[in-house]
């Protein structure tokens, strides 16, 4: 359905911006939504800068870690996968050098995301495609504002103040200009508050269950390390029908010589496989039942990171094949592979074909199994046989040989 908004030539805010795009009747709307109630510009009430815009220098000793617009998700920073740079780069970017209740927005790639930042993230820094937003005193809560960058009020004014023709960015300029409420909600504050110490205690309960499985493996001291250099029998290199150096770095056998006191079946033997579906970027919609796509999965759940929908009578037509079903193993297996998650709960919404849905065959539960994937010996059996060039792949086949511990009763 066609949409349409009549501007007058008075009403085109200083001629800064002429694209129709900019004044969609969605924006118009809510917009003037926006103006019910007092709100002031983000610049009123805090301190907007970005992170380093030059290469970074890289010490794992630093403990400095540093983030990147990847790392900011709906409300909160992942850590995970996080480089930690040189004191010399947090020394040189001061005005970045992150504090406890700042928040992080993304300005690049899926931008808009904000996240909290929390105590435990420190020591930290920034590169120049996230923005660093420092509240004054007595002005809102952390915890608020970072719902509000969130919310769809938020969210819309971060995507239509971006430009770029090939890729967008939302510079720090217009970050400033973004308009918040004026007033704090303190209730709004402490049910983010409640939900972060949600997730910080499965967190911690996931990472416990993770170590107790490499205790059981013996690796839980395990030290992942490359070798600059090694030898190879022609022989190997034949039976794997792999030529690429880092498909032999010995830390693979030396993770495998280390493991006791388990029993290991290939995955192929344990669930049975679907794929997902790809029905083209032109089938995507604003509105509909969503799609999932790898950028949306993670080992906690499915994220809303720029999510795609697909329309009513599409999804009525493929969910018999294609619906995730609860207790299903949904497993990516293009771009980051080998990210499993089990569905808790029943959800209508179609699987891309990058995902993986796994249903379990015997009696094994699906969250150990989805354990074992995710943790440090199915990680490094996927980091050494997925390939390609710009786009990592992993192979139905080589899901089907992944490895896994298993009780030997099973």
């Amino acid at each position: 359905m066609i949409t349409f908004s009549i501007i007058r030539k008075s009403q085109l805010e200083g001629a800064q911006r002429l694209d129709a795009e900019y004044y969609q009747p969605e924006y118009l709307s809510r917009m003037q939504k926006l103006t019910i109630s007092p709100t002031v510009e983000l610049q009123e009430i805090a301190y907007i800068t970005d992170g380093e815009h030059g290469s970074p220098i890289w010490d794992e000793s630093s403990g400095i870690k540093y983030f990147s617009a990847q790392h900011v998700k709906d409300c909160l920073i992942d850590e995970s996968g996080a480089n930690t740079i040189s004191s010399i780069i947090d020394e040189r970017n001061k005005r970045s050098r992150l504090q406890e209740g700042d928040i992080l927005l993304s300005t690049v790639g899926t931008i808009g995301f904000a996240g909290l930042v929390t105590d435990n993230l420190l020591p930290a820094n920034i590169d120049r495609h996230v923005a660093r937003i420092a509240l004054n005193e007595n002005t809102l809560d952390p915890e608020f504002l970072v719902a509000v960058l969130n919310s769809s009020y938020g969210r819309f004014q971060s995507i239509r103040e971006s430009t770029g023709n090939v890729q967008l960015n939302l510079f720090i300029d217009k970050i400033k200009k973004i308009r918040v409420p004026k007033n704090n909600n303190s209730a709004i504050a402490q049910l983010v508050k409640l939900a972060l110490q949600e997730l910080s205690s499965s967190e911690k309960l996931y990472q416990q269950s993770e170590d107790l499985l490499l205790e059981e493996l013996g690796l839980k001291d395990f030290i992942v390390e490359d070798d600059l250099n090694f030898v190879m029998n022609l022989s190997d290199v034949q039976s794997a029908n792999r030529v690429d150096a880092d498909y032999f770095q010995p830390k693979y056998k030396n993770l495998e010589s280390r493991i006791k006191n388990a029993e290991f079946r290939q995955l192929g033997e344990l669930v049975s496989m679907k794929k997902g579906f790809e029905p083209g970027s032109e089938a995507y919609q604003e509105e509909g039942k969503p799609f999932i796509r790898v950028s949306s999965l993670s080992r906690f759940g499915i994220e809303e990171k720029d999510q795609k929908y697909l329309k009513d009578e599409l999804y009525e037509k493929l969910k018999n094949d294609f619906k995730p079903q609860v207790e299903e193993i949904l497993l990516t297996k293009d771009a980051t592979p080998g990210i499993a998650y089990v569905l808790k709960e029943s959800i209508e919404a179609i699987i891309s074909g990058g995902i993986l849905r796994l249903k379990v065959k015997n009696d094994l539960d699906p969250e150990y199994l989805t354990l074992c994937i995710n943790s440090i010996v199915g990680k490094m059996q996927v980091e050494r046989d997925a390939g390609g060039s710009i786009i990592a792949h992993w192979k139905p086949e080589q899901i089907r040989n992944l490895l896994i511990e298993v009780p030997v009763s099973i």
